[in-house]
């Protein structure tokens, strides 16, 4: 962008390299239970005591997993490192640890790589929709998306367009976490972490983490001396486990977001976003308490905001499918002067007609992911 505007994006996409087989290869109801079955176990696996009815459960979604015979299974791996949850023995599986104190271990998920031509198409996202700080969903490590972005996002020069990349390991074991690419005008300048902020029940409330990453406003603009602080973000999704505990647990994660936004307001920072997939719609009972008992807004709000006659980012981009979001503070959204969804990278519909997309996208497994990016720009002048 130019030194008078600056543009913000979001971008879910999906891993990089590689992606846990049960999300991508597995058809959708077999991998919506190898995923429900694998956070359930890992849940039960940590207690520090197993009832019996513990023992039972841990046996029945082990047998989901098809790791009751083996450990090594098509979607999922136990790893015994010291100790023995389970022994099998005369074709029958018995748990034998009585808790998380008698065994060393953890379930993984197997995980296979991504079609290459899909991440093709993932850099091309980023290299056109050409925002100055994107917040990036489901990226697997800062390794990854360096050297994703030092390798297929450079200028003439070889130069890496975004120099500035940094990913946090956040609290899911599956490999998606959430972090930041900017480009030179825009460095790193202060990070903090909510990966260990707590729920009552003792247990983090990210699934993930809900990041703060701060960048100083570049000299020469209007802003010059401010910094902007990007709140980067992935909600409880509606799938795998029961919705009424998802739905709980998405406001209070939503909760807690409005709360690092008003403490950080109250501390007079005036320019803040919050950008990422939030897993619901804007009217939601979930939401409510960052969209509506907050005063952040929706860029898709903003005049002269291009939806493409689509207002969702998932998907189809059906208005249920709107669950990816730039939310900026009134400082931020009284400058913002347009955005966009860019859908290019998305597999419209059942024949990839809905709307345009890449030429070279001529397969749903060529997509760069199933989210579109959405994108605010912002007058710094």
């Amino acid at each position: 962008m130019s030194s008078t505007s600056m543009r913000l994006a979001s971008f879910n996409v999906e891993n990089l390299f590689s992606r846990p087989r049960a999300m991508g290869s597995a058809p959708d109801e077999v991998g919506e239970d190898i995923l429900d079955a694998h956070a359930r176990l890992g849940a039960l696996i940590a207690q520090d005591t197993y009832t019996d009815g513990d023992k039972k459960l841990i046996l029945d979604l082990l047998v989901a997993l098809d790791l009751d015979r083996s450990d090594t299974a098509a979607y999922a791996v136990l790893r015994q490192v010291r100790g023995r949850l389970v022994k099998r023995s005369k074709g029958l599986t018995t748990i034998v640890a009585e808790g998380r104190g008698d065994w060393v271990g953890w379930v993984d998920l197997t995980k296979v790589r991504v079609d290459a031509l899909a991440m093709t198409h993932t850099a091309q996202v980023l290299r056109e929709v050409n925002a100055d700080i994107t917040a990036v969903i489901e990226a697997e490590d800062r390794i990854a998306l360096k050297r994703f972005t030092e390798a297929a996002i450079v200028d003439p020069e070889r130069n890496p367009v975004f120099p500035h990349v940094m990913v946090i390991d956040g609290n899911d074991d599956r490999g998606i976490d959430v972090g930041v690419l900017s480009k030179a005008a825009y460095p790193l300048r202060g990070i903090r972490t909510h990966v260990d902020d707590l729920a009552p029940t003792g247990r983090p409330i990210f699934g993930r983490d809900c990041p703060e990453f701060t960048f100083p406003f570049p000299e020469g603009c209007a802003l010059a001396g401010s910094s902007l602080t990007v709140l980067v973000t992935h909600l409880k999704s509606k799938g795998y486990g029961r919705p009424e505990d998802n739905n709980a647990l998405r406001r209070r994660q939503a909760e807690r977001i409005a709360e690092i936004y008003q403490q950080l307001r109250s501390s007079g920072v005036e320019f803040v976003a919050v950008a990422g997939d939030l897993n619901d719609t804007p009217d939601s009972a979930p939401l409510a308490p960052l969209l509506a008992d907050t005063d952040l807004r929706d860029v898709a709000e903003a005049n002269g905001f291009d939806d493409g006659g689509r207002p969702g980012t998932y998907a189809t981009g059906t208005a249920s499918n709107k669950i990816d979001y730039v939310l900026l503070s009134p400082a931020l959204f009284d400058r913002a002067t347009g955005g966009a969804i860019f859908r290019k990278g998305v597999w419209g519909g059942t024949h990839g007609t809905l709307f345009e997309h890449f030429p070279t996208m001529t397969s749903p497994v060529h997509a760069a992911s199933d989210h579109a990016a959405i994108y605010a720009d912002i007058d710094i002048s």
